[in-house]
């Protein structure tokens, strides 16, 4: 019994599974994707421009940024001082997960840090929520998975983005929130303790809305990403003292 149990651990950790794992995601990634090499040609990028950004950048929203700041002539320094602070959540995701990454050398925490992505960080901490732990190969498999979707994604919105004006007349808008929803219903259906990412996740909307009367609308989602998760925090801290 305990070598069957040492072998279904050491599946879940494998490289293999990190790529099943990524699968429910690959279609939000196929249409953002999609979308954001479409934006990128009618900014007046290349193929090979907007398969370089998605490469080095690897950034959803901050490709779509960028080809919108570069499509008005906007400086260099500009669009990497906006890139930088519309991309400084990683910080936060990073350190999410870090704690579940102990014992790991410093190089594989580089590797494992520098593909994180909104979506990975979701799966993975979905993962965590199922009572699994994460590995370094479940973790690359995922990663890389997400990655090269990504890039042959925006590829190809750069090839056939000529042919499609308007993105948002098909959904492809949509396509980012509604994966989040799903990997937020997702966790909620593994999880026993559904409180406290409810109430994180009302306080997400709540206070997104009051911050755009006041800030931009990018401002506003890392304004509320950093206080709602302080108080999912607080609040997890305080429920586990209070049973412990």
């Amino acid at each position: 019994m305990e070598l069957n149990h040492q072998r279904i651990d050491t599946q879940d950790d494998s490289f293999i599974q990190g790529v099943k794992d990524c699968v429910p995601t690959l279609l939000g990634y196929l249409s953002i994707g999609f979308a954001a090499g479409v934006v990128g040609n009618t900014s007046g990028m290349s193929v090979s421009e907007i398969a370089l950004m998605s490469a080095l950048l690897y950034a959803g929203s901050g490709q779509f940024i960028a080809a919108g700041m570069i499509a008005a002539s906007s400086p260099i320094s500009a669009i990497i001082f906006t890139i930088f602070f519309i991309n400084i959540r990683h910080l936060l995701l990073s350190a999410a997960v870090a704690p579940h990454l102990k014992g790991l050398s410093s190089w594989k925490n580089l590797v494992i840090g520098s593909q994180l992505t909104d979506e990975t960080f979701g799966v993975a901490m979905n993962h965590v929520a199922s009572g699994k732990k994460l590995g370094y190969r479940w973790m690359l498999g995922l990663n890389i998975t997400a990655y090269l979707n990504w890039l042959l994604a925006t590829i190809a919105g750069g090839l056939l983005g000529k042919w499609i004006p308007h993105p948002e007349v098909y959904g492809l808008d949509f396509a980012l929130p509604a994966m989040f929803i799903g990997l937020l219903v997702l966790q909620l259906h593994s999880s026993k303790k559904v409180l406290v990412p409810m109430i994180v996740a009302l306080s997400s909307v709540l206070i997104v809305i009051g911050a755009s009367y006041i800030f931009s609308g990018s401002m506003g989602v890392i304004i509320a990403a950093v206080i709602s998760s302080t108080i999912g925090a607080v609040i997890q801290k305080w429920t586990s003292d209070g049973t412990s």
